[in-house]
């Protein structure tokens, strides 16, 4: 792959040490195959795919893979795309659910996270929080109104527990005239998102901003490295009340500053001191779950 332009934009240097980084990537659905086909097209050339799915023909329309890949797992199409744009490119892939392959986790740069449901999440957010793992999160709100996307690092900040209860429980993320919540964070049987977004550019938006932040991230310590506003940046497709009383109009942004919660049952410091003694709690993914309102069910893992 020529990356000439790439080079002249951030430096011979810099390209070197994006080809060395290594990026998990876990859910490769319309928001996390993007996510991995642009980081390879952006300079980074070591992956780890994790996702048990198949690519149905519902999926094509939204999706980086197409029709030629139904039936093959999201995975290995998504890592053939890869190989087309870069054959150098190095590539773990795991055909399976993240909690059947924890190790995947083991000696990356970065996490993507691109499921959907939420008992992966907070078992991703453990499994970073034990590694000092940065991750970065994204979501689609219903009808593809909106969505947002956040940069993790552990113990600098929210973990994905103290940050998800604040967004669900601080910001109104409202549609302009519906009168209705949009439903991220609200869970269905299956525990995934309600939320079905509307079309494949809206997904394409806030999987670019995931894309964008996590290229950043890797590139953090160096010259072309840019400092965000906040850690947290919530996008409007169409118009949105994300703060109570006030609309966001279409194609614009916010940014927030989700901070870290002294008391969340996953990063506070209470747990923490707790641990450097000899009792240890015992604690489950439903008391972490609860504590952001939410019910843990068994859940797909990945966007469709």
């Amino acid at each position: 792959m020529n990356l000439d332009r790439i080079e002249r934009l951030i430096g011979s240097d810099n390209l070197g040490l994006l080809r060395r980084k290594r990026v998990g990537v876990v859910g490769l659905g319309s928001g996390g195959g993007f996510v991995a086909l642009s980081l390879a097209m952006s300079g980074v050339g070591r992956f780890v795919l994790v996702d048990s799915d198949v690519l149905d023909a519902s999926n094509v329309a939204r999706h980086v893979a197409d029709r030629r890949d139904v039936g093959r797992p999201k995975a290995e199409a998504v890592a053939d795309l890869i190989r087309q744009r870069n054959p150098e490119a190095e590539i773990d892939v795991r055909v399976g659910r993240i909690e059947d392959h924890r190790d995947a986790l083991n000696g990356l740069d970065l996490l993507v996270c691109g499921v959907d449901g939420e008992n992966p999440k907070y078992i991703l957010n453990q499994e970073c929080l034990e590694r000092r793992l940065s991750a970065v999160y994204a979501g689609v709100y219903e009808r593809g109104e909106g969505g947002d996307a956040v940069v993790i690092r552990p113990y600098n900040g929210p973990c994905y527990a103290c940050w998800a209860g604040e967004l669900r429980e601080g910001l109104a993320l409202s549609a302009k005239d519906s009168g209705e919540e949009l439903d991220y964070g609200m869970i269905g049987e299956e525990g995934t998102l309600e939320a079905e977004p509307g079309l494949w550019l809206h997904v394409a938006r806030v999987a670019a901003a995931q894309a964008d932040l996590a290229l950043n991230e890797l590139l953090r310590g160096t010259a072309v490295y840019k400092q965000m506003p906040a850690n947290t940046v919530i996008m409007a497709n169409s118009a949105l009340e994300i703060l109570t009383g006030q609309i966001t109009p279409p194609h614009s942004a916010l940014w927030v500053d989700v901070a870290r919660n002294p008391h969340c049952l996953v990063c506070g410091e209470a747990l923490r001191n707790t641990l450097s003694t000899d009792a240890q709690p015992v604690l489950s993914l439903d008391d972490l779950m609860s504590e952001t309102g939410l019910s843990l069910q068994e859940s797909s893992e990945d966007t469709p």
